[in-house]
């Protein structure tokens, strides 16, 4: 599995552990340390682009690239997964803006999630909250299927052609995450809309084993095997 992440000290969280329990390697590449992305993806099961801090509208040239590149996956119709930024990258190649909140809302914690129609058609139980860390949205692309909304960011999920999906929320984050994220950048948690360090721990232990459950379903459905051109996802 191509693995593409934003910092050095970055990792795969739950994702890479869920897809390690089914012994498939983790080819992981970092374009902001000047890793090179494959021209194609004949030799991966899939690609997944996680978050971090840069944003979609940076000028940096390793971010263009990474948006510029993404029309590998979505010519050869592999599976992807863009978490967060990786989300916000897949809108933005397709054409579709990303922004803050025009009130300046960010959302640091745990937040309601909806499934739409289209969403239960893909799985079938989804978690009622998931773990965010964003002050940036997108809007969904032209073509996209609304998966799941949000209230201060209604765009939470999303399904372009066969096989690409791109969800704001984070499914992978370990309980280590969250303690070096709340550390870290505890910063964040002083923006509005977000909740106070204690409010992420005490609903880590309500609302995770949902969380880990879709997660595990979703990692399942998307990527438990390869998806040919032009089969439907």
């Amino acid at each position: 599995m191509l693995i593409v992440l934003h910092q050095e000290t970055s990792t795969p969280g739950r994702v890479g552990q869920v897809l390690q329990r089914h012994d498939i390697r983790l080819d992981i590449r970092r374009p902001v340390l000047g890793d090179a992305l494959p021209e194609t993806l004949d030799e991966h099961r899939g690609a997944i682009v996680f978050g971090g801090p840069p944003s979609a509208n940076d000028a940096h040239d390793y971010i263009k690239a990474e948006i510029d590149w993404l029309k590998v996956p979505l010519a050869e119709e592999r599976p992807f997964l863009g978490i967060c930024l990786g989300a916000q990258m897949l809108a933005k190649h397709l054409g579709a803006g990303v922004a803050s909140h025009p009130e300046g809302y960010a959302e640091v914690g745990y937040y309601q999630l909806r499934v739409t129609p289209h969403g239960r058609q893909v799985l079938r139980h989804w978690p009622e909250m998931v773990y965010q860390w964003h002050r940036e949205g997108f809007d969904l692309p032209r073509g996209g299927k609304l998966l799941a909304e949000g209230d201060w960011y209604p765009n939470q999920a999303f399904q372009y052609g066969p096989a690409a999906y791109g969800v704001q929320f984070h499914a992978e984050l370990t309980l280590a995450m969250m303690h070096r994220w709340t550390t870290r950048g505890h910063e964040r948690l002083r923006l509005p809309g977000a909740q106070a360090r204690r409010a992420h721990f005490d609903g880590r232990g309500v609302y995770d084993a949902p969380i880990l459950r879709w997660l595990e379903a979703f990692l399942a459905r998307s990527f438990g095997r390869r998806v040919t051109a032009g089969e439907a996802g």
